[in-house]
């Protein structure tokens, strides 16, 4: 209206509508139109200022007051960037907000500049807008992680607060909080956990729920799921409307076996918001631990459409692609998510699990070394060189060597526990294998664990306690299919007069089984159409 007839509308009017216009298009979510619209009335605002200048000259006193309650330029300015960020073109983002000089940039435009120099590589850049946030705001937080996720020493950081620190009462805890991500950030999981946990006991942050979900997530890195489940399950009655950190949950939850929680939680985290990547990750892992890979690969690529920098999402789609004998694919996926979290081992081992399913021993070597020598020998990295030389028959002997440092290290972590089984397996040890998972077990329960102290009784002929393993197992994870196929080998060997029967009950199973690899076949073509509908490949 204002186009057609501009007589109506002074040029202030007419760049307040077209703000107003902008804005009502950008809460209906057309960010393209809306970035088109504002870049309109910055035109039109160009237009004002060249005859506010004259009005000035001539003693417009009223015109002048009037200019100063019209919409900020370098608000306009900060929309349209934003427009771009949603529209996933950072480099147009970022020149806009370039544009804008120093001096008036506001923190949260130094803000979003930082994020998205992080994202496009230029961390230089970021640090030096991070730190501008930081120096208008001591307190923002999310500035203080983005420069300990960037190498920023923590004393640095914390030198940076110290002032409003010592100004303000009861901000004692700050100096311990940077202290407890800058251990996160460099990788050092065990003096995190004791510095969280200290922080947690003080009455300030005591069941602070974002508190216990950093906890969580830094237990789980350290590789102690029972540990890190209970943190999160804690930290989700405290806030029952909590989505961060939730796929990490929903994902170990459904790594454990326990896919009708899962199933529940990602039900829940939907009907809080769908905006958000984690519940579409957690979904995707139910599909995945289901064994519906073509659907987990949909939702993973659905969850970094709504956040890029999704690291539990990118390993989710990487992992589904790799199974689906894509792994050049998946391969991609894992790199970026080692580029967000350096620090994270289950980034590297995804990696390295594509290297061997690709024949890539070499690279797999070169890799595992690497994080040898960066993170240092714990019972992670020495586990995961070692999986890496058990892949070689040359390199067994020290594959056993590296696997006897991490369990001394750590009798508990399951996954070296199962390495060094699979080890004594090859090399028909059996007593010592059972000797092994027994002591294992003496602490924890785990479906794999079980299952494996299963296998080996039953190579030393004690089919009661092997079927009794097989079942605690199967209590777990029911979805244990090795397991059950324990189990019901067992069951035929016991019974020769039976096992006709079964025979031919499996061939029936195996009609069956036909079927559903049909089904299964056309729900992958479903789901790589709605891939390729929403340009998720």
């Amino acid at each position: 209206m204002s186009n057609n007839n501009p007589e109506l509308f002074s040029p202030a009017q007419k760049y307040q509508l077209l703000v107003y216009h902008a804005d009502a298009i950008f809460h209906d979510k057309e960010y393209r139109n809306a970035a088109c619209k504002y870049s309109m009335a910055l035109q039109q605002k160009k237009v004002l200022n060249k005859t506010s200048k004259v009005r000035t000259s001539t003693g417009g006193a009223a015109a002048n007051i009037q200019a100063q309650s019209l919409p900020s330029e370098i608000e306009v300015k900060y929309k349209i960037a934003e427009c771009y960020t949603i529209l996933k073109l950072d480099k147009d983002a970022i020149a806009v907000l370039d544009g804008i000089p120093s001096r008036q940039r506001t923190p949260k435009i130094n803000m979003m500049l930082a994020n998205l120099y992080r994202k496009a590589g230029q961390e230089r850049s970021a640090v030096t807008s991070y730190k501008e946030v930081l120096r208008q705001c001591p307190l923002a937080l999310d500035a203080i992680i983005g420069l300990l996720s960037l190498s920023v020493k923590g004393a640095e950081v914390a030198s940076m607060t110290m002032d409003v620190i010592q100004s303000l009462p009861n901000l004692d805890w700050l100096s311990v909080w940077i202290k407890a991500y800058a251990f996160i950030h460099a990788g050092d999981n065990q003096r995190a956990i004791n510095t969280i946990c200290s922080l947690e006991k003080k009455s300030l942050l005591r069941d602070n729920a974002d508190l216990l979900v950093s906890l969580a997530d830094v237990h789980f890195r350290a590789g102690d799921t029972k540990n890190a489940i209970l943190k999160f399950e804690q930290a989700q009655m405290l806030d029952p409307y909590l989505i961060k950190g939730m796929d990490v949950y929903g994902y170990l939850m459904a790594r454990e076996g326990h896919l009708e929680d899962v199933e529940v939680l990602g039900g829940r985290l939907f009907n809080i918001s769908d905006q958000h990547a984690e519940p579409w990750v957690i979904s995707g892992c139910h599909s995945f631990y289901s064994k519906r890979y073509s659907r987990a690969l949909y939702l993973g690529a659905k969850a970094i459409q709504l956040n890029s920098n999704s690291v539990q999402a990118l390993l989710l789609k990487g992992a589904a692609l790799r199974n689906m004998g894509r792994v050049q694919e998946a391969i991609i996926h894992f790199r970026e998510a080692m580029r967000l979290a350096p620090c994270r081992l289950d980034c590297y081992e995804g990696l390295i699990d594509c290297y061997l399913a690709s024949n890539g021993v070499r690279e797999a070597m070169g890799m595992a070394n690497n994080i040898y020598k960066t993170l240092g020998a714990n019972a992670q990295t020495l586990t995961i060189l070692a999986t890496v030389c058990l892949e070689d028959p040359v390199t067994q002997e020290k594959a056993k060597g590296l696997l006897d440092k991490a369990l001394a290290q750590r009798p508990d972590y399951t996954k070296a526990v199962v390495k060094k089984a699979e080890l004594l397996n090859r090399e028909q040890k059996y007593e010592e294998g059972i000797a092994l998972l027994r002591n294992a077990l003496a602490n924890q329960s785990d479906c794999v664990l079980h299952r494996m102290l299963g296998d080996f009784l039953v190579s030393v002929s004690d089919y009661q306690e092997a079927m009794d393993q097989y079942s605690i197992a199967l209590s777990l994870d029911p979805n244990d299919q090795k397991s059950l196929e324990g189990m019901q080998k067992m069951e035929k060997e016991e019974s020769p007069t039976d096992a006709t029967v079964e025979l031919d009950g499996d061939d029936m199973e195996g009609s069956g089984e036909d079927g559903d690899l049909e089904g299964s076949d056309s729900e992958a073509a479903q789901w790589a159409d709605q891939e390729q509908w929403f340009g998720m490949q």
